[in-house]
């Protein structure tokens, strides 16, 4: 049991898979925010052009 709690073959995999996971999930949560903000700017300027707001 010793031997397999040392052992750090294919540690680094592992360590950048996790890594890429965490990228990932960053990623996407600053991608939504991003979507959000624009969604809401471009539905100010309409109505602001439109003369509705």
């Amino acid at each position: 049991m010793r031997e397999l709690w040392r052992d750090e073959t294919g540690l680094t995999s592992v360590e950048y898979a996790l890594l890429m996971a965490l990228v990932s999930v960053a990623g996407l949560a600053s991608w939504q925010q991003m979507a959000s903000a624009i969604t809401e700017s471009i539905v100010a300027d309409t109505e602001t052009i439109s003369g509705t707001g």
